[in-house]
């Protein structure tokens, strides 16, 4: 069992930023931090996080929690679908195959809530994503069946839009061949998470995928950036769910969806000055994410206070 004490010293040395030049050419998303050289990708995690697409803060030690848990998840599905890891030479670090990332977020749902209740509870759902959805539902209901809610990847400050799959083949976006495989592997990525969650104890709810095009081997579809992550992804606590929902109240989260509540319940939505986030916030959020790692994994992360950086610059020397 990690220490919150532990956590706390580290709210000092949080990564919120890397700087190697040498690793080749460089691009700052809202949580990685990516190095581009030849065929290959270096993608650091770092403790930046968002939320209604904008960085608001760093959490100790959440690059490697993520890191390590998108590489866990790798491993698992390895046999669903092909990814672009290569290597992991640190916790904070994945090592991928470049390819070339298709302009679609996938979005799969197994249950109406977050924003599609949002959008469901002010009767747009149905037209932002072309789905059929019935009158009458409850908030939380599990769905009779997982459906994708596509959006685009918006650049950093910028918000995703809802799309919907006939859209997206409109606007050509995706070639309906290179959708209708994409459309394959995520559903079928998503039932292999819920099965090994359920077996942890916990409701994979929704999560986000993106793939990409490794045009060196004829355009195939791989999945790339991170899979099934308390960033990514909706967790919630198996044990109750089902009475929390009749009785209409919250469920017990385990992801990024706290924060949101917290940020919703201080009336910021992504717009306007979001409020500063205290450090007791930000390191009951991280033990959120160790919690996470652990119920997932069924380990505990090895965690050291200590310069992320300069850890991870030893780990890449090879690569600079």
């Amino acid at each position: 069992m990690i220490d919150r004490e532990l956590v706390r010293r580290q709210l000092s040395h949080t990564l919120s930023r890397t700087s190697f030049p040498a690793l080749g050419e460089p691009r700052r998303g809202k949580v990685r931090d990516v190095y581009a050289s030849g065929d290959r990708l270096i993608l650091i995690t770092t403790d930046r996080l968002s939320a209604f697409d904008q960085v608001l803060t760093t959490l100790p030690f959440k690059g490697q929690l993520l890191n390590q848990l998108a590489a866990f998840w790798f491993e698992k599905t390895k046999d669903v679908a092909e990814s672009h890891l290569l290597e992991v030479p640190d916790p904070n670090v994945l090592v991928g195959r470049r390819c070339h990332p298709l302009p679609v977020e996938v979005v799969v749902r197994g249950h109406l809530t977050g924003s599609l209740w949002r959008d469901y509870e002010a009767g747009r759902a149905n037209q932002a994503y072309g789905i059929s959805l019935p009158p009458g539902l409850r908030k939380d209901a599990e769905l009779e069946a997982p459906i994708i809610t596509p959006s685009t990847k918006a650049e950093e400050g910028a918000h995703d839009a809802p799309l919907s799959e006939q859209s997206l083949l409109a606007q050509g976006l995706v070639t309906e061949q290179t959708w209708q495989e994409v459309r394959r592997l995520a559903l079928a990525l998503f039932e292999r998470g819920r099965s090994w969650s359920r077996s942890r104890g916990l409701i994979l709810v929704d999560t986000k995928y993106e793939f990409g095009l490794d045009q060196s081997r004829g355009g195939r579809v791989l999945l790339i950036d991170e899979i099934h992550t308390p960033d990514s992804s909706r967790y919630w606590m198996a044990e109750g769910s089902s009475e929390r929902q009749r009785r209409g109240e919250a469920q017990q989260m385990l992801d990024k969806e706290n924060l949101r509540q917290w940020l919703l319940e201080r009336s910021f939505s992504g717009h306007g000055t979001p409020p500063a986030i205290p450090d007791e916030v930000r390191v009951q959020l991280a033990m959120t994410y160790i919690e996470a790692y652990e119920r997932i994994t069924g380990e505990t992360p090895r965690l050291e206070v200590g310069n992320v950086e300069e850890r991870i610059g030893k780990a890449l020397k090879k690569y600079q």
